[in-house]
């Protein structure tokens, strides 16, 4: 009997284990946008430089370019922002999951929280809502004193 609970405890660890590699991946970082810009900015420079992804991440930017939605498969709106740093990201917040952020214009101030995803311009941020089968964390965006989840 002691081998079947050990066994099942194995079981329940390995499934907590993989359900958190996937979420975060190995070593991931998070920057709250309660620090300074300048600690999210360095990590996210950081996940740049090594080509990082999956990395569970808060910051702030500036909208440097409004980019047409993506309308393949969910629908995704898409802008640019640049960092304190200079390293731009594009941000992929989709909009069958979370309110569209329609008063966004370029040179504003936006917060967001999602997962970093590595690409030679700079990464994507994505998972800028909220997960309705609750298994990821969820994310947003703030802009105009609003909360776009």
């Amino acid at each position: 009997m002691k081998r079947l609970w050990l066994l099942v405890a194995i079981v329940i660890a390995g499934y907590f284990g993989l359900v958190q590699y996937r979420v975060s991946g190995p070593g991931a970082e998070i920057a709250p946008a309660t620090r300074s810009s300048g600690d999210s900015d360095s990590i996210l420079a950081r996940a740049f430089e090594n080509r990082r992804s999956n990395v569970q991440v808060e910051g702030r930017g500036t909208v440097a370019k409004l980019l047409p939605d993506d309308r393949d498969g969910s629908r995704h709106q898409r802008f640019v922002l640049r960092l304190q740093s200079g390293q731009t990201l594009l941000i992929a917040h989709n909009i069958d999951l979370a309110p569209r952020v329609d008063s966004l214009r370029e040179g504003d101030t936006v917060l967001f929280s999602g997962e970093y995803e590595w690409n030679p311009q700079g990464g994507v941020i994505h998972w800028t809502h909220h997960d309705p089968a609750g298994r990821h964390p969820g994310g947003w965006i703030k802009h105009g004193g609003r909360t776009y989840r």
